[in-house]
């Protein structure tokens, strides 16, 4: 037998082994272990869509502004209600705009994300009424989108924990506003409370044009708070649909327990990503607060400061999840925030 035919049959043999390996490999590894193998590679295809690194390699082109309806004007404030564009759909939003000669470069934003309400139920002009006026009477386009699925919005509510099409209508709903002319895209702050403080936190660890954040009594733990440490059945509304309690299990059966796959839930936690956060955050929580654990925002703090993030935490005693008792100084302890980090110098 000649040296070229040992050659042939040599190389042969080689991809016989080669690929019964790989049948052996793919049928007895874990799953884990080959996505894992996988993503070193970089495929995003094999990245979760909860995931904040999706998420950042995502574009969110957001659309004009359209006006749908003017409202009665605030105090110094025109107010309307409008819509925008996200992944199609379109998501209507309230809108106020200052009155008075706009600045050179537009109007300070921000962008408000409100709490979780049984989306049958939300309306655009309804509850946060005293939260809106007091931003917008402060000089500030205020933004506060219905997210999909609420009130008129097209879509379908999913909730904010077990999906990210929340956040997604958010970013849209940055990148609509970056267009608007009434606006000044370089001056963008975000505010959120309780599901909309959650939604605020990941945000800013995806996109880099949000100024700075401030979040009452958010849903800010990590994932693995959210399946252990906080429960809700107490004091959520009857009405709540299936999807907004069952997102726990959901996960669980798919990837394990947080203790099982600390991998996978540490990649959807926005705490886990704390060094991207793009710019400082302010935290207000009550101690006593039934709704969402004070030890939220308590271990959040502590988090920002490990990788040198400039935070401001405040804590209210005797208050609720609205802190409704401290509602004012809460409200100007935002604006001053606000001022400071998103409006700077006209």
């Amino acid at each position: 037998m000649n040296n070229k035919l040992i050659k042939i049959i040599g190389i042969l043999i080689l991809i016989v082994t080669v690929g019964f390996a790989g049948i052996i490999l793919t049928k007895n590894t874990p799953k884990t272990l080959i996505e894992d193998q996988e993503n070193q590679g970089g495929l995003e295809e094999n990245l979760h869509p909860l995931s904040i690194e999706y998420m950042q390699q995502q574009s969110y082109p957001g659309s004009d502004i359209t006006i749908e309806q003017t409202l009665p004007a605030g105090s110094n404030y025109n107010q309307y209600i409008a819509s925008y564009k996200s992944d199609g759909l379109k998501i209507y939003v309230l809108l106020t705009v200052p009155q008075g000669a706009k600045p050179k470069n537009g109007w300070p934003v921000i962008i408000f994300n409100h709490g979780f309400i049984p989306p049958d139920q939300y309306r655009t002009t309804e509850r946060y009424v005293a939260y809106v006026d007091a931003l917008s009477r402060n000089s500030y386009i205020v933004f506060k989108s219905d997210y999909r699925g609420h009130g008129n919005s097209e879509g379908k509510a999913e909730g904010g924990y077990g999906s990210n099409v929340y956040t997604i209508d958010v970013l849209n709903a940055l990148a609509s506003l970056k267009k608007y002319n009434e606006a000044d895209p370089k001056r963008i702050g975000m505010w959120g409370h309780s599901m909309g403080g959650g939604i605020t936190l990941r945000s800013m660890v995806i996109s880099k044009d949000i100024k700075a954040g401030v979040i009452w009594a958010g849903v800010v733990g990590s994932y693995s708070d959210l399946v252990n440490n906080w429960r809700r059945r107490d004091w959520m509304p009857k009405s709540t649909p299936h999807w907004a309690t069952s997102w726990r299990q959901n996960l669980i059966d798919q990837y394990g327990t947080p203790e099982q796959n600390p991998q996978f839930w540490n990649s959807i936690s926005a705490n886990s990503h704390v060094e991207d956060i793009s710019g400082p955050i302010q935290l207000q929580h009550a101690k006593d607060d039934s709704h969402v654990p004070f030890t939220f925002s308590d271990k959040l703090k502590s988090q920002l400061q490990e990788v040198s993030k400039t935070v401001e935490f405040y804590s209210y005693e005797d208050d609720d999840h609205n802190l409704t008792n401290s509602f004012g100084i809460a409200m100007d302890r935002s604006i001053a925030f606000f001022d400071k980090y998103v409006k700077g110098g006209e």
